[in-house]
């Protein structure tokens, strides 16, 4: 494999994005899709009452002068934790902007003098004191036995825009590279932007025209207001404004021109989401569809099946290529294995390489499916040569770009291992994958039924086709017998048959267990997989 094929840029293709959205009794659980595969899926509790986003009226319960923070009462049953660095600049200015609100008086923000900033070396003790009450806004959920995670340098995010208040910066996103549209961006902001508002323009910004832009700062402006008014009523600590809820704010960020489908199989739900696209891009309305089949959404979708294959401990990527993902307390370790993957053309080095590559593509996807964050720790297979490492890591760094969340990856170590670090503000999403076993009743774990056709599958065509076995035959359970050989020439084992081009032979087995398989060789051997 030469080095010139594997740096050839391959030309931009559209990618489809569908939005599958299920809503049960306690939660709603978003799916996107990418080109029908799994990218990312959020769950979102109905009752949860502690949203990245959320303002509250915080109560500061304790000073902690060694840590230069405080524990502030939001409500939750821990105390929140507030950093002095999280305190923001213009910390002064919000403070006196409470107390002349607290006291009934009638403060208008662009007429508001702002204090001076805070300095960024400053000590909490000298601005806060135990009984305080502060506007502070969620920054990271509740994770495992810590409280949320506060900021007092509160901001709004919208479609276009993002607002702070107390501040006169206008700042662009660096994604957007023409420097004309930075500055066209920068003009009309200018000119449509309330004095002691700050604003952050977002990517999707670009090309916009003022109108939008508009409309959408005035519904922040809005918001911020809502925000003074509840803490002209408030007399103790209690929420004040929430942010919209996990679907909207996924719909907000991700909607572009490649926004295809939104599936959603709630009705409320489906006038709500169709209510808010009317708002902020009416002419994407007609994407979002009401889902009225009789199997499961999640089912109907694929999804359920790409869950129970993508979230367990071992995930299979291609051609017997798997990774390993074990989680502790402090990070995340994953292990990519080659399996059975071997081209006889390559060298054993140009394998590896090919392996790692593949598995990198699949690590970005993964680390944004579960949304794992923190420390992650990447065991790729050993590459000799300097320039394979550079390509790899670069490859990485390629795949993790579509990634929203914060992150670092660092070149590889001379233990040939990659360390990625991954904002993490919401608990990483976890799901299930195994099930009761129906031989033991619960006593021990099996792989999931879902799956087990695949992995039938995926050992008879390395043994067909790999290792070009002849005269093979596979042992399975009756009821497993009955699935892959009834309706004659229309049989599952007639397909692959016709798929791989060998033919096989399936033996009944009663004495297995449901789920349990065997192949042999044409002495009648057992093959070890």
């Amino acid at each position: 494999m030469s080095e010139e094929k594997l740096e050839k840029v391959e030309e931009e293709k559209t990618v489809t994005r569908d939005l599958v959205i299920n809503s049960h009794a306690s939660e709603v659980d978003i799916a996107l899709l990418e080109d029908n595969i799994l990218v990312e899926l959020h769950r979102e509790k109905t009752n949860n009452q502690f949203a990245v986003g959320d303002v509250y009226l915080g109560r500061v319960k304790k000073i902690l002068p060694g840590l230069n923070a405080a524990f502030v009462d939001v409500g939750y049953q821990k105390e929140a934790f507030l950093h002095y660095l999280d305190l923001g600049l213009q910390i002064n200015s919000l403070l006196k902007y409470k107390k002349m609100v607290v006291k009934g008086e009638d403060v208008a923000m662009d007429k508001f003098k702002l204090e001076p900033d805070s300095p960024k070396n400053g000590k909490i003790a000298d601005l806060l004191n135990v009984g305080d009450l502060l506007p502070v806004q969620i920054a990271k959920e509740p994770i495992h036995t810590k409280g949320p995670r506060i900021t007092a340098e509160v901001s709004f995010a919208g479609r276009f825009l993002v607002l702070v208040p107390f501040s006169n910066r206008i700042s662009v996103s660096q994604k957007i590279r023409s420097s004309e549209e930075r500055n066209r961006l920068r003009r009309l902001i200018q000119s449509i932007r309330p004095n002691n508002y700050g604003v952050i323009i977002r990517t999707v910004a670009e090309g916009k025209k003022v109108a939008e832009l508009d409309a959408d700062l005035r519904a922040l402006i809005a918001k911020w207001e809502r925000c003074t008014m509840e803490m002209k009523q408030m007399t103790t600590f209690g929420k004040m404004v929430s942010e919209m809820d996990q679907t909207s704010v996924m719909l907000r960020d991700l909607l572009n021109e490649s926004f295809n489908n939104i599936h959603v199989n709630d009705e409320a739900l489906y006038e709500e989401i169709r209510s808010y696209i009317q708002t902020i891009a009416p002419q994407k309305a007609e994407i979002v569809q009401l889902y009225q089949g009789k199997e499961p959404i999640f089912d109907h979708y694929n999804v359920a099946k790409q869950i129970k294959g993508f979230f367990g401990r071992v995930v299979t990527i291609k051609n017997g290529v798997y990774l390993i993902i074990e989680h502790t307390e402090a990070m995340h370790v994953i292990d990519v294995n080659s399996g059975h993957r071997l081209n006889k053309e390559n060298t054993p080095e140009e394998n590896a390489f090919q392996v790692n590559l593949d598995a990198a593509k699949e690590i970005a996807r993964q680390l944004r499916l579960r949304d794992m964050g923190g420390i992650i720790i990447v065991d790729f297979i050993d590459l000799h040569e300097a320039r394979h490492r550079r390509m790899l890591y670069e490859a990485l760094v390629e795949a993790m770009k579509p990634d929203r969340a914060k992150h670092t990856v660092l070149p590889a170590t001379k233990f040939g291992l990659i360390q990625i670090t991954r904002q993490r503000v919401r608990p990483e999403t976890e799901v299930q994958v195994q099930e009761k076993c129906p031989v033991c009743d619960g006593e021990g774990k099996i792989r999931p039924a879902i799956l087990f056709i695949d992995e039938i599958e995926n050992h008879l065509k390395y043994l067909l086709v790999d290792q070009n076995e002849s005269h093979l035959t596979l042992q399975v359970h009756p009821f497993i017998y009955s699935y892959l050989c009834i309706n004659g020439l229309f049989s599952i084992r007639r397909k692959w048959i016709k798929k791989y081009g060998k033919s096989f032979k399936v033996q009944s087995m009663p004495e297995f267990h449901t789920l349990q398989y065997n192949f042999q060789n044409a002495n009648g051997e057992d093959i070890k997989i």
